[in-house]
């Protein structure tokens, strides 16, 4: 296979990924949402804060919270606070979020082995 034809090849498995994401590069394709992520592992457990409250501790615009707010709600890493007016939310209480705390304290833990 010749380098072009190699190039050609990765070209259109590059694409066949976007077309069909996995849930992780779904959620990380979006250049503010592995902030916003990091954000979030960052609050205490059941903090409540709406989305200026939110842009604040990540250090991104209000805009951009609101930008992702029904990613963060579609994938379960955050929920809204019932009768809450302006909306507030917190940290899910889902398996998604579970499974990215473990995942966040192995990674954090490597340095430390």
């Amino acid at each position: 296979m010749s380098n072009m034809e190699q190039a050609d090849d990765r070209g259109a498995k590059k694409e066949l990924r976007k077309e069909h994401p996995s849930g992780w590069l779904y959620l990380t394709r979006h250049d503010a949402v592995p902030i916003l992520v990091d954000a979030l592992l960052d609050l205490p457990p059941n903090r409540e804060f709406n989305k200026t409250e939110l842009a604040e501790h990540a250090g991104v615009t209000r805009q951009t919270v609101g930008n992702y707010t029904d990613l963060l709600l579609e994938v379960e890493l955050i929920e809204e606070v019932p009768n809450t007016s302006p909306s507030r939310y917190r940290v899910a209480d889902s398996d998604v979020v579970q499974e990215l705390f473990e995942l966040n304290s192995a990674l954090n833990n490597i340095g430390d082995a």
